[in-house]
């Protein structure tokens, strides 16, 4: 078996880690009383082409906005544009990874945060792009940082003179180092495993191994090749 193969198939069949791998519910229920308006919620995933250009352990962000129905996640991710999506919802679909929250340093104000809200409103819908990350030009499309870098700057919170050159790891770094963002909790997030059928035949096993783990594999070429 070649070495890519090897790689591909352990990535699928979930080889055992040091992580201490945290379930679903229980990162819900530490995040959502913690979070609030103007939360970054960075993920560690595989996407190479940002590992690649960013040289970041972190691909990808969201930012949190309060609402009356409970806390939103704004991002926008490849093969679906700017979204918002319910704070257990993102983090299932965020599933797995390693997920890591920072919070504003200070409670952002009420006219922020009204401005926060209506940038982060303003732009759902719109495209995912990536590529302009390399020539800094504005496009139609928007990747994950430049979303959450350009909210920032409409709310008057941070500067900086070219959001779309921006990548989940330097907005990381920026925030820290102007003191406008504290760390807050980190997770790692598995999915949870699938129980094993009983009384299955030699036969039948064989079968639900192989489909799982060509299964696995696609899912794994889809995230590193494809960032989804």
């Amino acid at each position: 078996m070649s070495p890519i193969w090897a790689l591909v198939l352990a990535a699928a069949t979930g080889c055992p880690d040091s992580r201490v791998v945290v379930p679903q519910a229980a990162v819900v229920e530490q995040l959502a009383p913690a979070v609030q308006t103007g939360t970054l919620l960075f993920s560690q995933g595989d996407c190479l082409a940002v590992k690649c250009f960013s040289a970041s352990r972190f691909t990808h962000v969201g930012m949190v906005a309060q609402t009356p129905a409970g806390p939103m996640v704004y991002d926008s991710m490849n093969g679906t544009g700017v979204r918002k999506t319910p704070l257990a919802e993102y983090v299932a679909l965020q599933t797995p990874c390693d997920l890591l929250a920072v919070h504003p340093a200070k409670p952002i104000s009420e006219p922020q945060a009204g401005k926060l809200c209506e940038a982060l409103e303003q732009q759902l819908g719109r495209p995912y792009g990536i590529r302009h990350h390399l020539t800094g030009s504005k496009c139609e499309g928007v990747h994950c940082s430049e979303y959450a870098t350009e909210c920032l700057i409409a709310a008057g919170l941070m500067t900086a003179n070219n959001p779309a050159r921006v990548s989940p790891g330097s907005l990381l770094q920026g925030v820290r180092q102007s003191g406008l963002y504290i760390d807050g909790a980190e997770f790692s997030l598995a999915l949870a495993p699938v129980p094993e059928p009983v009384g299955e035949t030699w036969c039948q096993w064989s079968w639900r191994c192989t489909k799982t783990g060509v299964l696995g594999s696609c899912v794994q070429m889809r995230r590193w090749f494809l960032c989804r």
